[in-house]
């Protein structure tokens, strides 16, 4: 069986996600979860990936967020590489 063909069978057999089960830092407050915002905006990968991280950066970690806003400079950076690539 090709990887491709084992891949989809494993997607096949996934169970749905319950939104219950969701962390909390992935919620605002009003229940806005983190993907539907870069959803909705239709950002690209690194672009998303940041505003995430940015999104959840202080109720993660104990860091006052400092993990997840160097993460999110991070993926800015592969971002800006990316655009300076096609140029």
């Amino acid at each position: 069986m090709k990887q491709n063909e084992k891949l989809i069978k494993n997607l096949e057999n996934m169970a749905p996600i319950d939104l219950d089960d969701i962390p909390k830092y992935y919620k605002g407050k009003n229940g806005y979860m983190a993907k539907d915002v870069v959803s909705n905006f239709d950002l690209s990968y690194n672009i998303g990936t940041a505003v995430t991280y940015l999104l959840r950066s202080k109720n993660k970690h104990n860091d006052k967020g400092v993990e997840d806003i160097r993460k999110a400079i991070n993926h800015l950076h592969f971002e800006l590489d990316r655009l300076y690539d096609e140029v």
